[in-house]
């Protein structure tokens, strides 16, 4: 534990937290405490939490304290401060979207993630920022203006978990909540330099279902891989409202995370077969993740898996007629108060055909079985998150206008994994010269989640995250 952390509760992780509960060497409501002075300190510099419930908080914290005081805590996370994204139901509190179409009154009802994690203790502070429904991987919206990089206020978080990924980076909120249909969490942790984890599809169950069913995800961003497991092991509980829901118990994904990486078969594949670039310092970085865990006793071989080229029309196939199918709900109102570019990319997705969702469905069952062989050879895939770091807050793509038109043509390395559902996490490999943080993508087969997570902490002991105590304010 470092001098700060002992100093700020708020800067513990998760596991450490549960620690000194447990020893009766901290106390719920101090760390709540800590973590409000936090939002109240940092919130307005880069604009994480869109919805807060100090006085919620600090209720649940001391009825927190009460328990832990008499040794009877509610569950693993009892205590532990929580954010969750504004897409993501908590019952008590607006749904927004980050859109203006949406109204401010409070949901009835808690998503299964939520609900597993309020029965186990954890303590929600509140709702986090993201671009209108979650249609692109940066962070700004039309409801909630923009939210900025702790690492460099200048720059995006990503998207669209952007202020998850602010929130937990500062202390505030050591577990958060986010979601992924094409790299919403992975994206936004790899800018950021935290740990996000993209679970298999619905083992953690999501509800009001998704327009995407099993594209998107929802998963935890954390700033180490053992608070994810902690998180999973609490939010991969099955919930029978969920249609596509995984119906095994949840396993403690704790179990075996410090088995290493020795024996692994290990791919290391820098551009995946089809990305057409990647900035410098990325590629030098994660070809040093990748010797990393050559030292650490894994086999490394460069390999990329067999998919024909850049998935990304299929990708398209499923994601804007869901962005449009959402915004027809609210007739005209949505041209006249919703982002322009969201409207203008939703529209052209009025010609996609029944014959290319079906196509679409069935060039998705290609590349599962891709990935079922070349995981027959390999026991995990490493590729860089991101091929490029952060770039200018309010912007779609970078300026330089070398990295295409479109979000997802400077993130090649995401979609492709929603598509085959299996699970995948961005570590954080580094800093470029600049001071932003890079990424690390660690890929797994179908219901491997536990080895990604092992694997995860296994290079975080090797090459421990930086951290950040404050944002870095520059104009």
């Amino acid at each position: 534990m470092s001098i700060e952390s002992r100093s700020d509760p708020a800067l513990l992780s998760a596991t450490d937290l549960t620690r000194l509960y447990r020893s009766k060497q901290l106390s719920p409501v101090e760390a709540v405490e800590a973590t409000l002075a936090r939002i109240e300190r940092f919130n307005g510099v880069v604009n994480a939490y869109c919805h807060l419930d100090p006085k919620g908080a600090l209720a649940a914290a001391r009825a927190s304290e009460q328990r832990w005081m008499a040794g009877s805590p509610k569950g693993l996370v009892d205590g532990v401060p929580l954010g969750v994204k504004d897409n993501i139901a908590v019952a008590g509190m607006p749904g927004r979207f980050g859109s203006r179409l949406t109204g401010s009154d409070p949901l009835t009802i808690d998503a299964p993630a939520v609900a597993r994690l309020k029965a186990q203790g954890a303590i929600v502070l509140g709702k986090t920022t993201m671009p209108e429904y979650g249609w692109k991987a940066t962070s700004d919206s039309p409801l909630t203006g923009l939210t900025r990089n702790p690492w460099d206020t200048r720059m995006t978080t990503g998207g669209s978990s952007a202020g998850a990924v602010a929130a937990v980076v500062l202390g505030m909120g050591a577990l958060q909540l986010g979601t992924d249909g094409g790299g919403s969490i992975r994206i936004p942790a790899a800018f950021t330099g935290c740990f996000g984890l993209k679970p298999t599809r619905a083992r953690v169950p999501a509800f009001p279902a998704s327009p995407l069913g099993t594209i998107a995800h929802h998963g935890p961003l954390t700033r180490t891989a053992a608070d994810a497991a902690l998180a999973m092991s609490v939010i991969a509980e099955p919930d029978v409202r969920d249609v596509y829901g995984w119906i095994s118990p949840a396993p403690d994904f704790r179990g075996g995370l410090d088995g290493g990486v020795r024996g692994l078969r290990v791919a290391y594949s820098p551009k995946l077969g089809f990305a057409r670039q990647a900035h410098p310092e990325i590629a030098s970085a994660v070809a040093a993740a990748a010797r990393t865990f050559e030292a650490l006793g894994a086999v490394v071989e460069e390999a990329d898996p067999d998919i024909g080229g850049d998935p990304i029309e299929t990708w398209n196939t499923f994601w804007w007629p869901s962005m449009l199918y959402q915004l027809q709900a609210f007739g005209d109102r949505a041209r006249d108060v919703s982002d322009p570019a969201l409207l203008a990319a939703a529209a052209r997705s009025r010609s996609v055909s029944v014959f290319d969702h079906l196509s679409a469905q069935l060039h998705r069952a290609h590349l599962h079985n891709v990935f079922a062989r070349f995981h027959q050879t390999y026991d995990l895939l490493l590729t860089p998150s991101l091929p490029l770091p952060a770039f200018e807050v309010g912007d779609l793509v970078p300026r330089s206008g070398d990295w295409g038109a479109a979000w997802c043509d400077w993130a090649p390395f995401s979609y492709l994994f929603n598509l085959t559902t299996q699970p995948a996490a961005s570590v954080p490999c580094g800093l470029t010269k600049a001071g932003l943080p890079i990424g690390l993508q660690i890929i797994g087969p179908v219901g491997a989640d536990a080895l990604v997570l092992r694997a995860s902490r296994a290079f975080e002991a090797a090459r421990p995250f930086a951290t950040l105590d404050a944002p870095h304010r520059r104009d």
